[in-house]
């Protein structure tokens, strides 16, 4: 990707902490994900409004259900992870 040098305004104290934990030479890509995660902030923000504008704002039931699923789905990775070394014991075997 093409890359072209832009003027911005920081906040001195934020741009010297930034500065001083990823260093000099990685402040421009450090800035660059920041605003391309804002971006993706932003775009996600736009499809829950085209989807609400659809079916409906999103309901405590949803979210009940969504979450049960996300412990579910959460939970069957951790079983993976643990059953993992006896999974590579039998294959070894």
């Amino acid at each position: 990707m093409a890359t072209k040098k832009y003027t911005v305004t920081l906040p001195e104290e934020l741009a010297e902490e930034i500065r001083s934990e990823v260093g000099p030479g990685a402040f421009s890509a450090y800035v660059t994900r920041a605003i391309e995660r804002q971006r993706e902030h932003d775009r996600l923000g736009e499809l829950v409004e085209r989807l609400e504008g659809e079916y409906g704002p999103v309901t405590d039931a949803d979210l009940t259900v969504a979450e049960a699923e996300r412990r579910e789905i959460e939970q069957w990775f951790t079983d993976q992870e643990a059953d993992a070394p006896a999974r590579r014991d039998a294959t070894a075997a």
